[in-house]
C-alpha cells in the first residue's frame, strides 16, 4: 500500500485540533517570533500550512516522496509558500540554517536506538542559528509501558475500515502498533485489505536530557499537554524545548 493511501486515511482519523495545539505550543516557547522554520517528519503538511499562515517561513522535510507530494498540494491549495525536502532527519547538512527546528507527533519515537536518537539531534544542532530553538515531543514512559500494551481502536466509515492494536515491543520501553485497513479504494463494495507494523521507542526524561546536552543544547524544558502543564506520573506525552548555545 502506497504512503499516497496512507497518508489519506490518516488525514481522515486524525484529530485536527491536535494541530491547532501543536501550533500554540510553537508560539507559546517562540514568543509569537516569526522566523525560519524547519519542520521535520512534516508527512502531509498541514502543520507547516499552519505555521506559514501564521507568519513563518516554512521548510518541511520527510522520508516519504508521497507524503511530500500530498504536502505540496496541501500548501497549493491553501496558497501557502513552503519548501519542501525530501530527506532523512539524521542526516540534515546542507538544507540551510533555521531559528528553529520542531519534530511533533512522537516522530522521533521511530528511531529505533540511541545512537539514531543522538545522530538526530546533533544534526538539528547542526541546522539551528545561533540560540535557535528546538521543539520535540514523545511518548513518556508511562504512555509506552502502561497505556498501549493491549489498547485497540476501530475506526469505520463508508469506503474504510481501520483496526489498530498495540503491544509490548521486544526492547526495553518501546511498544509496536499493528495497523490493518480495509479500503474500498475503487468506489466498487470491494475491501482490500493492508496490513502495518509500526515500531515506536521512548526514553527516561534523564536519558533525553543526556543525550540533548551531549549534543551541545541548552536550557532544556520539559512540560505536559503541549507546554500548559508540569510533568506527573500519567503523563502521556512529554513536550521539550531546548535552545542552542549563541557565541
Amino acid at each position: 500500500m502506497s504512503y499516497t493511501t496512507f497518508a489519506a486515511f490518516y488525514d481522515e482519523i486524525m484529530d485536527d485540533s491536535l494541530y491547532e495545539k501543536w501550533l500554540a505550543f510553537t508560539h507559546l516557547v517562540l514568543k509569537n517570533q516569526k522566523g525560519s522554520i524547519l519542520e521535520l517528519a512534516c508527512g502531509t503538511g498541514k502543520l507547516a500550512v499552519e505555521l506559514s499562515r501564521e507568519g513563518y517561513e516554512v521548510t518541511g522535510l520527510d522520508l516519504s516522496d508521497d507524503m511530500l507530494s500530498l504536502a505540496y498540494n496541501t500548501a497549493l491549495e491553501q496558497g501557502q509558500d513552503i519548501q519542501l525536502i525530501q530527506g532523512d532527519m539524521r542526516e540534515l547538512s546542507g538544507i540551510g540554517r533555521f531559528d528553529a527546528v520542531t519534530c511533533f507527533s512522537d516522530s522521533l519515537c521511530y528511531m529505533a536506538d540511541e545512537k539514531e536518537m543522538e545522530e538526530v539531534f546533533k544534526s538539528v544542532h547542526s541546522v539551528l542559528n545561533e540560540r535557535g530553538t528546538f521543539l520535540f515531543d514523545v511518548h513518556s514512559l508511562h504512555q509506552v509501558n502502561e497505556v498501549f500494551p493491549g489498547y485497540q481502536y476501530h475506526y469505520l466509515s463508508e469506503d474504510a475500515a481501520f483496526l489498530w492494536s498495540s503491544f509490548s515491543g521486544e526492547t526495553e520501553n518501546s511498544v509496536e502498533h499493528e495497523l490493518t485497513f480495509f479500503i474500498n479504494e475503487n468506489k466498487n463494495g470491494m475491501y482490500t485489505r493492508y496490513e502495518e507494523q509500526h515500531k515506536e521507542r521512548t526514553y527516561s526524561i534523564e536519558n533525553y536530557k543526556r543525550m540533548l546536552d551531549e549534543a551541545g543544547f541548552v536550557h532544556i524544558d520539559v512540560s505536559a499537554e503541549f507546554g500548559e502543564e508540569e510533568v506527573s506520573k500519567s503523563t502521556k506525552r512529554w513536550f521539550f524545548s531546548c535552545r542552542k548555545q549563541g557565541e
